[in-house]
């Protein structure tokens, strides 16, 4: 049965209620109702297709529809599909786990399943929090997290967040955080080249450890990339140089690697560039190639040592969801793992990060507009600004980048933008040719809107 697109839209307006939208632009830019997708690309009821190049909320790590993904899935459909993860377990479980050891950095190999990645936040600092109690560190109560943060939206995870955007309404109900001054690479405050610096922005997090350190729990952190702040990209120096912060002040450090695990930024994930290895890891996204909601808190044996002890002690680690390790997602997530081990997809990738990047300074250096072309791996982004040579921001109220989302939705290109910086985060799997449409089509839709 064929329903009219018109109608499709009309029910949709009626009932839902989008996430992270003003539903008042809907009355402008009606919904676009999917259909299909395969590949890089999404095909809509009234036939067009869309060059998906933010990967869906960058989960999207190997395509839509991947037919190994999709057969893993099916097959574990007709075997398990659910089973309560307190007292029982299943083989996909047990096997994502002994894969993802394998590939993690070293010492982070005990598992929480949780089903989101804000849960997944939650359930580190929680960790962390019940750690210092029960090893004698009672006054460690408070986080640290960095200016620009984003960790995902339940409250916990919204605390520890930086951008207003998210929380400002909120703070009332929030989390006291100790916030650290962020790297901002394209105005350093040090005048200095984020390509060989020795990151002189740690200052800002001395300092607060120096105040704070005593009454830390942990600091939580996006491992390289400031995801939601504009894909700011920082240096691996400032990771080492924080690593030696927290052990000395006996702060656990969460990598919240959500958004840049998975080789998003050419290594399996951001922590190797630096070589350190976390207290706790998060991971969600990619981890099931954006087929199935998933996430993980992956401690190290010392913090799980602290919760195992006799039932009556109270030490247990009283965290659950009902869908903690769900054997579909967890059959989607193996079938991840395999795919980019046994078709070398980061190896591919790593080459066509090089293609792109060269490509979008190539076209988009010499804009007026084009203030900073900043890449790691295949991210990339642009931030647009309205004076080059004082980096003066374009004004906020104007909404250049949803104006140029818009003008490229009209050609077939998803270029769902972060503030006024245009960023592609495309499916590992993208080709030169989808690389040179979607440049093309940002370079125009620029154009257009800013002259």
């Amino acid at each position: 049965m064929t329903i009219p697109t018109d109608e499709l839209v009309q029910k949709d307006l009626k009932h839902i209620w989008h996430p992270c939208s003003q539903m008042m632009d809907y009355e402008e830019l009606k919904p676009i109702i999917i259909k299909s997708g395969e590949g890089v690309n999404l095909y809509s009821y009234d036939g067009k297709k869309y060059l998906d190049v933010v990967s869906s909320w960058w989960c999207n790590l190997l395509g839509h529809c991947n037919k190994r993904i999709s057969a893993a899935v099916k097959q574990q459909l007709d075997t398990l599909e659910h089973v309560i993860f307190a007292n029982f377990s299943h083989i996909k479980a047990i096997e994502l786990c002994e894969e993802l050891v394998k590939v993690l950095p070293h010492g982070l190999e005990k598992f929480c399943f949780t089903d989101n990645g804000s849960s997944a936040i939650e359930a580190a600092m929680k960790m962390s929090f019940q750690y210092h109690y029960q090893t004698g560190n009672p006054q460690k109560t408070r986080f640290m997290a960095l200016s620009d943060a984003y960790h995902g939206e339940t409250i916990g995870a919204l605390s520890i967040g930086g951008v207003d955007l998210y929380s400002q309404i909120y703070k009332p109900v929030l989390l006291d955080i100790i916030r650290i001054q962020a790297p901002d690479c394209y105005r350093c405050p040090f005048g200095q080249n984020c390509k060989n610096c020795d990151a002189q922005c740690i200052k800002y997090a001395r300092q607060e450890f120096e105040k704070h350190g005593r009454e830390t729990c942990a600091i939580v952190i996006e491992p390289l990339v400031q995801a939601a702040a504009g894909m700011k990209i920082y240096p691996p120096v400032y990771l080492k140089k924080l690593r030696k912060l927290c052990d000395s002040y006996n702060v656990h450090m969460i990598a919240d690697e959500i958004a840049t695990g998975y080789g998003r930024t050419g290594k399996m994930f951001a922590c190797d560039h630096a070589g350190i290895s976390p207290d706790i890891m998060c991971l969600s996204k990619g981890l099931t190639g954006g087929y199935m909601p998933m996430a993980l808190a992956v401690a190290t044996n010392e913090i799980y040592d602290a919760f195992y002890a006799p039932y009556l002690e109270g030490k247990a680690f009283m965290h659950s969801h009902t869908y903690s390790g769900n054997p579909l997602a967890c059959a989607a997530a193996c079938e991840v793992l395999k795919i980019l081990k046994e078709e070398k997809i980061l190896e591919h990738a790593a080459q066509k990060a090089l293609y792109f990047n060269a490509l979008l300074k190539e076209k988009f250096s010499s804009h007026k507009n084009a203030g900073d072309i900043r890449s790691i791996g295949l991210i990339n982004a642009i931030e647009l600004v309205k004076n080059k040579d004082t980096k003066e921001p374009l004004d906020s109220n104007k909404r250049t980048g949803y104006q140029i989302y818009k003008e490229a939705l009209k050609k077939g290109v998803i270029l769902r933008p972060l503030g006024d910086v245009i960023y592609f985060n495309p499916p590992l799997i993208i080709e030169k040719e989808d690389m040179d449409y979607a440049a093309d089509v940002a370079y125009k839709c620029m154009v257009k809107i800013l002259g």
